[in-house]
């Protein structure tokens, strides 16, 4: 016999957030691991440009993080190849060196405490909208994530292996989730790295579904109330889990060299 039929929204949402808590507990993986397999799901979701784009994590040790080594593509990485790097990008541990573009991570990690992981890539309907030098516009469900929570730099700084590069791309993202770079690309900056991943799959289909909308008309916005209802509930760290575990199957299954154990 149902028992549920008469609940409120609210008390169904409690009910559903306790069982996600309950259910959706974190993977046995490491941050190399899941870093690692991060790469190989952005590079099948679309994600490759060649050798552009750069994605870290935080490390054990305060001030240095994980990221891949320069010549490697997105498929390419694995968790025994990526490089342990401190905030100048001096390799600590591995062979090669990092993307010198990879300085701006440095100074959103020293503005941001609370990002563990950052994405930035160039993925083909992102770098496309960055060209029109428009906002995202987050206008359908399954985006919400990034509702009211991607910021927009709308003059490009030019390459961003300076300082003032680092600057500028850390005050225009300021607290937000994520930023959409004119005429670049976009990045990520997640509480961890499985919410990185997930937002970062959803940045480039946001991207892709704005385009089509604008080509077929006027894009209609999202009321408020209910977007940001949508936000605070597809972003909690149980779905973001659910999310990663799911690309990383895939990513396991198309890609079985990605971990060496």
């Amino acid at each position: 016999m149902a028992t549920t039929f008469t609940d409120s929204k609210a008390d169904l949402m409690r009910r559903a957030q306790h069982s996600l808590a309950a259910n959706v507990a974190d993977s046995n993986l490491t941050t190399r691991q899941k870093l690692a397999l991060t790469c190989r799901a952005l590079f099948d979701a679309g994600h490759d440009s060649g050798l552009a784009g750069q994605i870290t994590a935080r490390a054990e040790q305060p001030g240095t993080y994980y990221t891949q080594r320069l010549g490697l593509g997105f498929d390419e990485i694995t968790d025994a190849n990526l490089l342990l790097v401190d905030e100048d990008l001096a390799v600590l541990d591995g062979d090669g060196m990092a993307n010198p573009a990879n300085r701006f991570h440095s100074w959103i990690y020293r503005a941001r405490p609370d990002v563990a992981c950052i994405v930035h890539t160039h993925a083909f309907h992102a770098a496309a909208l960055s060209m029109l030098e428009v906002p995202l516009v987050v206008s359908q469900m399954d985006t919400t994530p990034l509702y009211d929570d991607c910021a927009f730099l709308a003059e490009w700084p030019g390459v961003p292996v300076g300082n003032e590069e680092g600057e500028i791309i850390s005050a225009a993202l300021g607290d937000k989730k994520a930023i959409l770079l004119a005429h670049h690309g976009q990045i990520v900056a997640g509480a961890s790295v499985e919410e990185a991943c997930s937002l970062a799959v959803l940045i480039e289909r946001a991207a892709k579904l704005q385009l089509a909308a604008m080509a077929a008309g006027a894009i209609k916005e999202l009321p408020e109330r209910l977007a940001r209802e949508a936000h605070d509930w597809t972003l909690r760290r149980e779905r973001s889990r659910a999310n990663f575990a799911y690309y990383a199957r895939r990513a396991l299954v198309r890609h079985p060299d990605v971990l060496s154990n």
